[in-house]
């Protein structure tokens, strides 16, 4: 049951934002804009931005404040600048004409150096929604980004747990990621009714806690 469509990353987020429950496991968000990056740069010193319509990895791009340099990584390619304009006129080269999201950098927790992150797939049935799938994604070696078609490597969620955080928190972590997509569930399904399918992106950073980084109706 494939069900309504909603491609747009924005809406998706200011729902869950509504709730008390589910904010403080989302990266803090704004539309694009010089002056928003400059500001969320020097808050978090990292971030991402990212189209506020696709999937698959593309268009997304790491933006870095460090030490008074500027830097943004496209894929495995990085480009340093000593000033914010010089970097923005740079990025807007190789940004595609269309509005982008800024989302807080996570230092998420990491395999052998390389970031992994979850992503939890839904389903509505006749009997309710049924858990479809629950995997760890592996970055490609090189690259921030985890989706595999983008060569990163899918491991069950199990595996990615056990290998990237202590083993005394991989059930409750596994638990606490079900519960959050029960939640966000109930939440969508009210704003956005007909929606049939999800997918969750979910990220656990170096510190144990577990970020929702966006929902798709057309998980791949």
């Amino acid at each position: 049951m494939a069900g309504r469509q909603l491609a747009n990353k924005w809406l998706k987020t200011e729902a869950l934002l509504s709730d008390a429950r589910i904010q403080g496991h989302i990266p803090q968000t704004r539309m694009f804009s010089a002056p928003q990056l400059k500001k969320m740069l020097h808050r978090y010193g990292m971030v991402v931005i990212k189209p506020v319509r696709g999937g698959g990895g593309y268009g997304v791009i790491k933006v870095t404040y460090r030490r008074g340099r500027y830097s943004f990584t496209n894929l495995a390619q990085e480009r340093s600048f000593s000033n914010f304009s010089a970097m923005f006129g740079a990025l807007s080269r190789v940004m595609v004409k269309r509005p982008y999201l800024i989302q807080q950098g996570i230092h998420l927790a990491r395999i052998a150096g390389r970031p992994v992150d979850y992503r939890v797939k839904v389903a509505k049935t006749e009997r309710g929604w049924e858990y479809r799938a629950m995997v760890g994604r592996l970055a490609r070696p090189g690259l921030f980004v985890t989706n595999l078609c983008k060569g990163g490597t899918q491991l069950s969620a199990k595996e990615a747990l056990v290998r990237s955080v202590p083993a005394s928190s991989v059930k409750s972590q596994k638990k606490r990621m079900q519960s959050l997509t029960q939640n966000c569930i109930s939440i969508l399904e009210r704003r956005f009714p007909g929606i049939g399918e999800l997918g969750f992106d979910y990220g656990i950073d170096r510190e144990g806690r577990i970020w929702i980084f966006e929902v798709n109706t057309r998980p791949q």
